[in-house]
Order: C-alpha cells, then sequence, then structure tokens
C-alpha cells in the first residue's frame, strides 16, 4: 500500500454501546469502498475486525481491532472499539489517537449506557465527533427519537447531515443535508441520485436552516453576516463546515443501515470532506519538564518535525509475534530504521514496517505523520511507549485505564498448567494493560483482577482455547488478621531432657495490645544477667514465627507488644534454640489470656453513580456494613464516599451495574483493619477450622 499524506489521512475511533453496530458498519463500510472483496457479517462469523474465536463466538468485540480503507484518494484507518461494559475501557486508548470518534447509535434503542460512557471518554480527549445511527431497516427504528435522546443527552449542536427516506424494512435512501440532494441505494451501497421528496420537506428545511445557525455561531464574523442577511451564502456554509466540527462546535448525525448497505457511500464521501485530519490535531506534549510546565517539549503534526510515535496497543499473535501499534504523531518513518523507545531508555530496530486490515499484515515502506502503523516482534515495547528520533527524544503521557473492578483467585488444574500459566498470562496482559495479575502474601494465592467477570472469563477461554492451559477460578480469600485486646503476664518454659546434653530455656513475658497499625514491638527490659544477652534475640524470633500461625483463625496476628522482663538459663543445655522454643510457648500461653480477635481489612470506597439512584447506592453500602463519609458531584454524577469492608465488596460490581443499570462505577483503595463483629468472627473461625488453615500446636523438641 501506498504511504498518505497527513493531509489524506483520517483516523476513526468508532465508539458505542454493545449491539449498535459497530463492528458491521466497519466491515460493510470496507465492502462499499471496495476494500474488501467480501461483505463480512458479523452473524456469520466473517468480519474483518472480529476475528478472534472468543469474537465470533460470543459476537463481541473484546479489544481494539484495525482496518482501512481507500475513499477518493483518502486513507481511511478505522479503530472498531468494544462496547460492552467489561471491555469499554479499551476505548479510551482508540480515542487517544484518533483525530475523530464515530459514535454510532442504535436506530432502535437511542443513546445507551455505554454511549455515555465512550462519549465522556471522548470529551476527556477533546475529540471531535460524527454520530451514525445505524440499523434504520429495523422494525421500530425512529431516527427522530435517536436524535433526540442524543440532543437531551449530550449538546444542541447535533445536526442531521443526512435525513432517512422512508422507515423501518422501507428506509431506502438518504437526504443529503450539506449538498441539498437526495440518494437511493442498491444492494452493492452504490448510490443513485433521485429528487428530494416533497414528503418531509419541511424537516428537511428546518434541519438545513439549523445547520446553518450552528455553522454561523462558530465565527464572530459569520455571526455577524448571519444577522445582518438572515441566512449565510453556500460557500460561507461549506467551507466552515469542516472547521465547526474540528472544534467541536458541531456534531454531524447520519442515518444508515449497515445491513442493507444505505446511507454508507455518502458517511465516507463526508468523512474525507468534513473529518479532520491529523494536521489539525493541537501539539502532543512530553512529561519533561525543564524549569515550569511551559517549557515542555512538544511534537506539531508535521512531516517536519522529528519521528516520534505512540504505542497504544500490542497484540500477541501465535504466529507472527508481539505486534505493536503505534499512531506516528510526528515526522516520517521507513522501514529497518532504529529508533529509541524513550519509556525505557533502549534503541529499537523497527524491521519491516506494516499497516492492519483485521488479522492481516500488508508491508508498506514508508509512513507519514497521522497514520497509524504495525511492527512485529520489537525487543522489549509495550502499550504506552513512546518512540522516537535518538536525536530528539521526547516521552508521551500513556493512557490511564480505570482501576481493576473485580478479582478471582486463579488456580492452575495440574503441575503442567502450574509451570504455563505465567508465560502464557504475562502474553495476554501485554494486550490487555486493563488486566492485572499478582500474587498475595499472606493468602498465597494468584489473583486475576479486571473490568467484570466476562472479562476474566474471556481471559479463561484464552488460556485454554490459545495456550492450552486450564485454570480453576474462585473468589479471592480476604486477608484477615488477628490481634490480641488484654495485657496478660506469662511464662515460656522449654525443657527437654533424653540424655546428653538436654535443651533449656526460660522467659517471662509481658503481651499487651497496640493501636492498629502499630506492627510487632519487642522490648527487653530485662537487666543482669537472668538470660544472656545472645539469647534473648530468640525469644523475639520465636514469638515472630508464632505469631504468623495466628492464635485463632491462622491469620498473621499484629499490633501488639511484647516486654521481656526476666527468664532463666542453663550454663550448660541452654542454646538459641532453645529461647526460641521458649518464646513460642510463651506466645501460646499468651494467646490463651489475652483475648485474641480477628481483624478485618476495610476499604476506602468511592461510588460514581447517576444522581437519580445515590439513595439505593447509599443504601445498598449501609447494608454492606458502609460508613458514607460524605458526597459530591463530579459534573452530572454523584460521587458518594464510604468506608466498608473488603469482604462486603467481593460482589460489589454485578450489584453496582443492576442499580446503575450499568451506568455506574467505583474504585476502592485500602484504608485500615478493625475488628470483625464476633458473629462473623465465628464463621471465619469455623471456615479456617473446615478448610485446615489452624495448625495444632505440638510440642517443640
Amino acid at each position: 500500500m501506498k504511504a498518505f499524506s497527513t493531509e489524506n489521512i483520517r483516523n476513526l475511533a468508532v465508539i458505542g454501546h454493545g449491539d449498535a453496530g459497530k463492528t458491521q458498519l466497519v466491515s460493510s463500510l470496507l465492502y462499499v469502498a471496495g476494500a474488501t472483496a467480501r461483505w463480512g457479517k458479523v452473524d456469520e462469523g466473517t468480519t474483518i475486525t472480529d476475528y478472534e474465536e472468543d469474537s465470533i463466538e460470543r459476537k463481541v468485540t473484546l479489544n481494539n481491532n484495525f482496518a482501512h480503507l481507500e475513499h477518493k484518494n483518502t486513507k481511511i484507518n478505522l479503530i472498531d472499539t468494544p462496547g460492552y461494559a467489561a471491555f469499554v475501557s479499551h476505548a479510551r486508548p482508540a480515542l487517544r489517537v484518533a483525530d475523530c470518534a464515530l459514535v454510532v447509535v442504535d436506530g432502535v434503542n437511542g443513546i445507551e449506557v455505554q454511549t455515555e460512557k465512550t462519549w465522556s471518554y471522548a470529551n476527556e480527549f477533546l475529540l471531535p465527533r460524527f454520530m451514525v445511527v445505524n440499523k434504520m431497516e429495523k422494525e421500530r427504528a425512529d431516527f427522530g427519537h435517536a436524535l433526540d435522546t442524543a440532543t437531551h443527552s449530550f449538546a444542541r449542536s447535533i445536526v442531521p447531515f443526512t435525513l432517512p427516506i422512508g422507515q423501518e424494512a422501507n428506509f431506502r435512501g438518504v437526504v443529503d443535508v450539506v449538498h441539498q440532494k437526495a440518494y437511493e441505494f442498491d444492494e452493492k451501497g452504490k448510490a443513485n441520485e433521485i429528487p428530494i421528496p416533497e414528503q418531509g420537506r419541511d424537516v428537511f428545511e428546518s434541519t438545513r436552516e439549523r445547520l446553518i445557525e450552528i455553522v454561523a455561531e462558530s465565527d464572530d464574523a459569520l455571526m455577524e453576516k448571519y444577522f445582518e442577511n438572515g441566512t449565510l451564502d453556500e460557500e460561507d456554509i461549506y467551507s466552515n463546515l469542516a472547521k465547526a466540527i474540528a472544534n467541536s462546535k458541531l456534531c454531524p448525525v447520519y442515518a444508515v443501515s449497515s445491513y442493507n448497505l444505505i446511507g454508507l457511500s455518502i458517511l465516507l464521501d463526508h468523512i474525507v470532506e468534513f473529518a479532520p485530519n491529523p494536521a489539525t490535531h493541537e501539539a502532543e506534549y512530553g512529561n519533561e519538564v525543564v524549569g515550569s510546565l511551559l517549557d515542555r517539549p512538544k511534537r506539531r503534526y508535521s512531516s517536519d518535525e522529528p519521528f516520534s510515535a505512540y504505542v497504544f496497543r500490542t497484540i500477541a499473535d501465535p504466529f507472527a509475534g508481539r505486534i505493536n501499534v503505534m499512531k506516528i504523531v510526528s515526522g516520517k518513518i521507513s522501514a529497518d530504521a532504529a529508533v529509541l523507545n524513550s519509556s525505557r531508555e533502549f534503541v529499537e530496530r523497527l524491521g519491516a514496517l506494516h499497516v492492519i486490515q483485521g488479522k492481516n499484515l500488508d508491508k508498506v515502506n514508508e509512513a507519514q505523520t497521522g497514520d497509524i502503523i504495525a511492527v512485529v516482534k520489537l525487543k522489549d515495547t509495550q502499550t504506552g511507549d513512546t518512540l522516537c528520533d535518538k536525536a530528539n527524544p521526547i516521552t508521551y503521557p500513556s493512557v490511564e485505564y480505570p482501576e481493576a473492578a473485580i478479582s478471582f483467585a486463579i488456580e492452575p488444574k495440574s503441575r503442567a498448567d502450574e509451570d504455563k500459566i505465567s508465560a502464557a498470562l504475562h502474553k495476554i496482559l501485554e494486550e490487555d494493560p486493563s488486566l492485572h495479575f499478582d500474587r498475595d502474601a499472606q493468602t498465597k494465592e494468584f489473583i486475576l483482577s479486571g473490568s467484570g467477570q466476562l472479562h476474566i472469563e474471556t481471559v479463561v477461554d484464552k488460556l485454554k482455547n490459545r495456550y492450552h492451559v486450564e485454570v480453576a477460578l474462585h473468589p479471592p480469600k480476604v486477608p484477615y488478621k488477628e490481634t490480641i485486646t488484654a495485657q496478660v503476664e506469662v511464662q515460656g518454659r522449654h525443657k527437654k531432657q533424653s540424655g546428653g546434653r538436654g535443651q533449656f530455656g526460660d522467659c517471662k513475658c509481658v503481651f499487651e495490645p497496640l493501636e492498629r497499625g502499630a506492627g510487632f514491638e519487642f522490648v527487653d527490659k530485662i537487666f543482669g544477667g537472668a538470660i544472656p544477652q545472645n539469647f534473648r534475640p530468640a525469644i523475639e524470633k520465636g514469638i515472630v514465627e508464632a505469631a504468623q500461625g495466628g492464635a485463632v483463625a491462622g491469620y498473621p496476628l499484629v499490633d501488639f507488644k511484647v516486654t521481656l522482663i526476666d527468664g532463666s538459663y542453663h550454663t550448660v543445655d541452654s542454646d538459641e534454640h532453645s529461647f526460641r522454643a521458649a518464646g513460642r510457648k510463651a506466645f501460646r500461653n499468651a494467646i490463651e489470656k489475652a483475648r485474641p480477635t480477628l481483624l478485618e481489612p476495610v476499604m476506602d470506597v468511592e461510588v460514581f453513580t447517576p444522581l437519580e439512584v445515590s439513595g439505593d447506592i447509599m443504601g445498598d453500602l449501609n447494608s454492606r456494613r458502609g460508613r458514607v463519609s460524605g458526597m459530591d458531584m463530579r459534573g452530572k454524577q454523584q460521587v458518594i464516599k464510604a468506608q466498608v469492608p473488603l469482604s462486603e465488596m467481593l460482589d460489589y460490581q454485578s450489584k453496582l451495574n443492576s442499580i446503575t443499570q450499568a451506568r455506574g462505577s467505583y474504585h476502592m483503595q485500602f484504608s485500615h483493619y478493625d475488628p470483625l463483629p464476633g458473629n462473623l468472627a465465628n464463621k471465619v473461625i469455623d471456615e479456617a477450622r473446615a478448610a485446615g488453615r489452624i495448625r495444632v500446636q505440638e510440642e517443640d523438641e
């Protein structure tokens, strides 16, 4: 494929709610533009961008996938993003590199939850938007209703650029409001011009007037002209449409049927005419600060600038290996170039350059500013890294993914799976930075965290199908701890005689509770030689070892102080081992009298929710033993702050989705440990006993 100049490139991230028809729209656009000879369909599993087995089987896009087409000497790069809640965060890196968002709306349902969420992502990146009302051929499809929900949810600058001719099964064409023409479409999506129908002409005229009004509002000089003449010249309208769209003062809307190929060729024409090219994008600033924020390095979207690119997607291909997908922010690049990975500070040799068409890679010799390319088998480049000219380094900010909402303990089903799981998960995590994999130091479990249960299930499927690793999932253990609540004085005496040299250690200690978070403290208050100095650390070591096994449920005992006040020794039989055993016995004697109790982790939780259901959210948090500490408004959402025990939050995501119709989100972080109420503590102790976690304390040898 030839290299395209920056002005002849359009980068669009296709976003919207799940099942709005994004993947089918991309497939149909490719077919209408002649980029593919075969018309791929979601129902048949033949689309270009949903090529993985999981995506085809579930009919769900799981990550960002790529396609491109050429229309009127312009290259249009399309990034097909997920729309289901569990995967929708992947739209963020796509919007980070796109120059325009293509918002797909279901013609029957109008604006839905994930449409609102992805629209807010586009707001974060100040991205211009096109909107497509899809599935206009469906029963109960209503362009006016979809438009009303969009205007109500977002802004009044949403204006139809095409209007539907016919409705539902009779949807057969569109009226181009900008060029004042009407078209019907054949079975291959080719447009045939027809007269503008008289029926609905009043809607066309009012839409046209509103379009002129919005264009006038986008520029002070045009506004004066509009007030003077009551309208604008055609040249004024046409020449300022792209500018108004690029400045996010106008969002054009298109009526289409990706299933019947209606309206798509006009949409492609308008993308070429009005969608912003990369050169209209503001300069990108690097992370580096020299003196002040004003001194940060920056790059304009220009081929005259030094080369730089942002890596926003990594694909672990079983045949090609690691594929890094990047957008060229500045300059141009040729195959086999040596560039600096400024994020990790080493030099990479790029090898061949490729453009992506679904799962296929096509080689190109050169790529210009603004284009999206892929490179295979780089040494250690990952998602979020910056590649740049060695003589002109710059590092771009990477995209932040939302905090994981749900966690599962993951357990290999066999020893062979255990050996392979780490390498397999490492490759999956390279593809999906929204996943987290870690080992809990206390519970010794491997924890896999993601944005929803479906997200985790797809990872399990991928482990099995792609890497032949089988795992089981179960809820993670809560890392309880234990402590004491009373001060006691105890003796730990270890004496063993079995012929020859014996064992003897004797210590007297005071155990007392400390405040939460204080940990463990050991104080030596022996004066004189009751216990030789070299044996005293062994007593502390024995107590610390015993505390790891807990007092009541096998969890570590914390927040207590031990004061060594007296003891005795034998000149021949005493040694470090004997006094370590004496320390363990002192601990066991203490927990019988010091009223041990369980502690549970308590989390700081922030819940983001629509205002109308905030009362239900607070009621639910209270039912989870939560303490609401405050409320705040951020944009249109209510933020509820609370402290909630971790054990009550393990299934919270599903409940939050139910209350908010998946419009809510939350994040949490550890705050402190609190005593677990008695009835719940007894349940945890019973479970620990049944699981064999409570160790029977045996006599030390």
